[in-house]
């Protein structure tokens, strides 16, 4: 600013000295005082570079980030009962982030997607509706050394660790190595959710959560919590969690949850185990996978789980999937794939090629 300020100042000096010169005979010396014009300029100077000032502290933060990314999926599932056309499915999805302390963090998620999914866009998992809609907001900030995230539509799990390396290919793979009820609980939406964690520094780790109606807060007939403990060292990795719906006017449902990850030299083993208690009736699911980090440009991943949970008088069905994920570059990768799903029925065997894009 002390160069746009000189800028200011010369070229004033100069016009109020030129004139004094052309009327040398009329005027003297003493009417002009230029330390007095040249405090004046400065003057007048400090407020411009004042009102700049008071631009930049309410124009948009430099801690605000924007992220996008859009994922696209053309396949086709043969057996599948509504269609077996080849179809195209897309999805686009927005990451507001915003930070006030730099240990904090405000974070707004905006999806949109193809009008009506494809029988693959569903197996695969996307958002539906071509309009942008608010998918959750959530605000993250430490608490003496753990980590606190509240938000609308957020998850019970979000400050649980985890203990699994395995990216699924299609949704119809259960989430979170087969423990997506217990070790990566939702929040159902409409629901405000709290979640806190805390690491020590021997790897152990520790987290808790809970999801309430908007209408009643806590204590409400259709409350969902879990709690988490996980350990984590440089090769390996066990987590364990338990969660409760209480249902609403349906029975109470529990869920116990175990997965973990052994990484060797040429890949990682990802395994997960769950059950579910509902009124008196028991089920299980279970999950297998591995992850080849390096072959060729890409990676590898291969996996089989049940589809769901079942109970002891009910058919247990499976899914088995591959995929091959590689970066064409720093914004985009592609991951051709293929599943086969069991069903009480004919089996379904999709193939697909989804392409995703990050910018």
């Amino acid at each position: 600013m002390k160069l746009f300020k000189s800028l200011l100042v010369a070229p004033a000096s100069l016009g109020l000295l030129a004139p004094i010169a052309a009327t040398a005979n009329e005027v003297t010396i003493n009417d002009f005082n230029a330390a007095e014009e040249i405090a004046v300029t400065n003057s007048r100077v400090d407020g411009l570079e004042a009102r700049l000032n008071n631009f930049e502290a309410g124009s948009f933060s430099e801690t605000t980030t924007a992220s996008f990314s859009v994922d696209t999926v053309i396949g086709s599932i043969d057996g599948d009962t509504t269609s077996e056309k080849t179809t195209f499915d897309y999805q686009f999805n927005i990451g507001l982030s915003t930070s006030f302390t730099g240990e904090d963090s405000l974070d707004v998620a905006i999806d949109s997607g193809i009008s009506s999914l494809s029988p693959m866009g569903s197996v695969m998992g996307f958002d539906s509706g071509t309009e942008l809609k608010v998918d959750g907001v959530t605000y993250t900030f430490p608490v003496g050394g753990a980590t606190v995230v509240v938000g609308d539509s957020t998850d019970v799990s979000a400050t649980f660790t985890g203990a699994c390396v395995y990216s699924a290919f299609t949704d119809a793979t259960p989430d979170d190595c087969g423990t997506g009820n217990s070790l990566g609980v939702g929040g159902p939406s409409s629901r405000v959710a709290a979640s806190i964690g805390y690491t020590f520094d021997s790897g152990f780790s520790l987290a808790g959560g809970i999801a309430s109606p908007q209408t009643e807060l806590v204590g409400a007939d259709q409350d969902v919590y879990g709690v988490e403990a996980a350990y984590s060292a440089d090769n390996y990795g066990v987590a364990l969690a338990y969660v409760s719906d209480d249902g609403g006017a349906s029975a109470e449902t529990t869920y116990w949850g175990l997965n973990g990850y052994y990484t060797f030299d040429l890949a990682s083993l990802s395994v997960g185990y769950e059950t579910k208690e509902t009124g008196g009736t028991d089920s299980n699911g279970y999950f297998v996978g591995l992850t080849f980090p390096e072959v060729g440009p890409g990676s590898v991943n291969v996996a089989a789980a049940t589809t769901d949970l079942f109970s002891s008088s009910q058919t247990e069905t499976l899914i088995y999937e591959a995929s091959y994920s590689y970066p064409v570059n720093d914004a985009m990768t592609i991951t051709p794939g293929v599943f086969i799903q069991e069903n009480t029925g004919d089996d379904e065997t999709g193939i697909a090629v989804k392409t995703s894009f990050s910018f």
